[in-house]
């Protein structure tokens, strides 16, 4: 028979994986068990601010969570886990300096989160930028503002017209929120700019189905693409991208243009990482889990966020099948669940089926604008963006971040935006490396 504390492990540091981490450190008793976190970055990111961090209203560095100092009570490994095998109730860990090592377990969290579904697109591996990590916005946002500096240093019409010309693919909030916070930005910055019209600046938003932010209703999606197209984005709905090469945009209606920015928001799937375990997985390749977030078929492992398939309760009468999106508002609150009945199970408790209704969406479109549809009530414009900003400041983890956030809008409020490309940050060691070659 096992001694000594229960051996918790938790792969991922994301949504699930930090929350639950954070409310088992706070629950458990002393020699209860031991934490330990998995995950290949030493922070948590706060996706739902990486937009207004791409456009400088947030310091990239407040959106992230360090895992160290916010889990004193948890070992935090930096490392990404390859492998899992619950036969032997062991995970695979490849640490940062490519040192591979087993980690035994006793609970398992599977939570790695997921990773940008791409498609089949001639072009998109080198021409495409993902929006998921505070390194793509800190990229994107250098990128934006750096081909502004070239258009205007160009003489050329066809490649001025290219480099003015940014492209979304995806219409989903991580989409339109990182295109109209971005083209908000770029507007501000043109003013800089004697030679660049704000009519040259080209924004286009390109989403395979017949309506944006399928989260809000239908009325709201309708009044977001209407007020795009008021700033002048053109917005091509129910139209896919066929090739992207050489950043020649060829539409499925026809429509070809040049673009040197395009940014792929086109939905996620989950870590592949899962197709290395021995763990039931769906079709789309989620782990498999009941109710109360334990991984079908066991006892001692547990999963919840974007890579697995919880049933939704709240659907049941009109959809037996129905499983939970993968929301950040879904992610946090199955954190709590889950963290509550590993606890019951630990101490010989029963636990308790999720069940959460979905309480209505918030999205931002640039400053002092946005669009809220909760428990029924549809708000737009200012009020809407308010409320955007409120609801997340209130899941933003640990109060230092939230005071930091607050400190950052308030410098934002009363000072002018910050319009500077960090171009250096792309490349740090090309000035020196002309140095030396001299």
């Amino acid at each position: 028979m096992k001694s000594g504390p229960t051996r918790i492990v938790i792969v991922g540091g994301g949504y699930v994986g930090m929350y639950t981490a954070l409310r088992l450190q706070s629950k458990l008793r002393g020699r209860e068990a031991s934490v330990t976190v998995i995950d290949p970055q030493p922070h948590m990111t706060y996706q739902p601010f990486l937009p207004e961090a791409a456009a400088g209203s947030i310091e990239p560095r407040h959106v992230v969570v360090p895992l160290r100092r916010t889990l004193r009570r948890c070992h935090v490994v930096t490392g990404r886990v390859t492998r899992i095998e619950h036969a032997r109730n062991a995970v695979t860990v490849e640490n940062q300096d490519g040192v591979v090592e087993e980690i035994e377990y006793d609970q398992l969290v599977v939570s790695p989160g997921s990773v940008a579904r791409t498609l089949p697109i001639p072009g998109l591996p080198e021409q495409g930028i993902a929006f998921r990590t505070v390194g793509e916005a800190i990229y994107l946002r250098n990128h934006v503002l750096s081909r502004l500096d070239q258009a205007a240093s160009t003489q050329d019409p066809e490649v001025r017209r290219k480099l003015l010309t940014f492209v979304v693919i995806g219409g989903g909030f991580a989409g339109i929120e990182a295109l109209a916070e971005l083209e908000d930005m770029a507007r501000y910055a043109v003013r800089y700019y004697p030679s660049i019209k704000q009519s040259e600046v080209q924004w286009v938003l390109v989403e395979a189905a017949n309506r944006v932010m399928p989260e809000v209703s239908p009325k709201m999606g309708v009044y977001t693409v209407r007020r795009l197209e008021e700033r002048g984005i053109r917005c091509y709905l129910e139209t896919r991208v066929e090739s992207m090469v050489d950043g020649r945009v060829v539409l499925s209606d026809g429509t070809e243009f040049d673009a040197d920015t395009i940014v792929w928001t086109a939905g996620v799937k989950a870590n592949p990482m899962l197709r290395d375990t021995d763990l039931p997985l769906d079709e789309r390749g989620r782990v498999r889990c009941t109710a109360a977030l334990q991984v079908e078929g066991t006892s001692d492992v547990w999963s919840a966020g974007d890579c697995s398939a919880v049933p939704d309760l709240s659907k049941a009468e009109t959809d037996p099948n129905a499983t939970c999106s993968p929301s950040a508002q879904h992610a946090v609150r199955q954190a709590r669940q889950l963290a509550d009945n590993l606890i019951a199970s630990l101490r010989g408790r029963p636990t308790r089926q999720y069940k959460h209704a979905h309480v209505g969406s918030v999205a931002g479109l640039g400053l002092y604008k946005g669009v809220a549809d909760v428990y029924g009530i549809k708000l737009k414009g200012f009020p809407a963006w308010f409320m955007h900003r409120t609801y997340h400041m209130s899941r933003m983890p640990t109060f230092n971040r939230k005071v930091r956030i607050v400190i950052d809008w308030t410098l934002a409020l009363l000072l002018r935006r910050e319009v500077i490309s960090m171009g250096q940050i792309q490349d740090p060691k090309a000035e020196f490396a002309r140095a030396t070659a001299k």
